[in-house]
């Protein structure tokens, strides 16, 4: 894609009913020079504008083949469109692409489903809600158990936040840490660091601080008015000091700042506990998302999922790997798994 047609689909996706930052091209330039995915952007015009387009990528993994995913290590993907017609090229114009690219699958990580005849996963929940007016009503919105932590964090335990990209870094390490403790995959440096030199003034970088020490680290995407918290960490020798409540309430407090209206809180799978009541403390309702998965004549299923019953075992010897080789180990695995 040229320049002019980057710009042209960025404005396409603005407008567009379920756009994302993951449909954008700073996400599909940020995924092809971290992992080496190949894009494919399918695209509907009539009278020379754009009604529908869908971002694939051509993801080669030693684990399942070839597979065509919208959108690689991202919450949303799927099909764009103004009208029922321009769904129908798109969906009509993947199918030839994966005969040509002899992929083995189409998943498409749809909020709501747009594709007809194509199996619905009901595996991930999303979180959201909107955000109060003002920075410091962002605490009296939360409910009563998760404003107490909150507040004891900035109050009783001194914790202070920064907003800075030059953080990134330690808040990378942070979030190693926390995928290996978690026996999960960590992403690449490079892929933070892409992202951020993308998408200037949609993002925010901030660092958790007791005293010197930094204890938790987030990065928070914003995009059309909505404020997503997407890699975090944190020191788990410090959790008792409710960084986690904190970290979030301050990356609100500053979205509202910026101009945000909605968090979206992400996605979890439907069986980890875990992570899906610690959502709901804070406040908010799981909605389902209705993924979909295409298996081509000539393709299989797979599923790459933590969840997979195959993965049971490297993911309890995960947490004993020594930090150093879990970073390198993850960074190159997940070019094989695009979580």
């Amino acid at each position: 894609m040229a320049a002019n047609a980057f710009a042209e689909w960025d404005r396409f996706n603005h407008r567009a009913l379920g756009g994302t930052i993951f449909h954008g091209t700073a996400w599909m330039q940020a995924v092809r020079a971290a992992f080496g995915h190949r894009p494919w952007y399918l695209i509907a015009r009539r009278g020379g504008r754009i009604v529908g387009g869908l971002p694939l990528f051509e993801v080669r993994s030693l684990l399942a083949g070839k597979l065509l995913v919208s959108v690689p290590y991202a919450v949303y993907g799927g099909s764009l469109g103004e009208d029922e017609e321009a769904q129908k090229r798109i969906q009509a114009e993947s199918y030839a692409l994966s005969r040509r690219v002899g992929a083995r699958m189409i998943e498409l990580r749809s909020e709501r489903a747009r594709w007809t005849g194509v199996r619905v996963v009901d595996r991930y929940v999303t979180f959201r809600r909107k955000l109060p007016d003002e920075p410091e009503d962002c605490l009296a919105s939360l409910p009563r158990k998760a404003r107490a932590a909150a507040r004891h964090a900035r109050c009783r335990h001194k914790l202070s936040v920064s907003f800075d990209d030059r953080h990134l870094a330690a808040v990378w390490r942070l979030y190693c840490d926390t995928m290996r403790r978690l026996g999960s995959l960590n992403y690449p440096f490079r892929f933070f660091q892409e992202l951020i030199d993308r998408t200037p003034g949609g993002h925010l970088v901030s660092l958790i601080s007791y005293g010197n020490q930094p204890v938790a680290g987030l990065v928070t995407f914003l995009f059309n008015g909505v404020a997503m918290p997407y890699f975090v960490g944190a020191d788990a020798r410090f959790n008792h000091l409710s960084v986690n409540n904190f970290v979030y309430l301050t990356a609100m407090e500053r979205a509202v700042t910026e101009g945000c209206h909605t968090f979206d809180f992400g996605r979890s799978r439907r069986d980890n506990h875990g992570a899906c009541a610690f959502k709901q403390n804070q406040g908010f309702a799981p909605t389902p998302l209705q993924y979909q998965v295409y298996t081509p004549p000539h393709g299989a299923g797979t599923d790459l999922t933590p969840s997979n019953p195959k993965f049971r075992m490297a993911r309890r010897l995960w947490p004993l790997l020594p930090a150093w080789m879990a970073r390198s180990l993850g960074a190159w695995l997940s070019r094989h798994i695009p979580g």
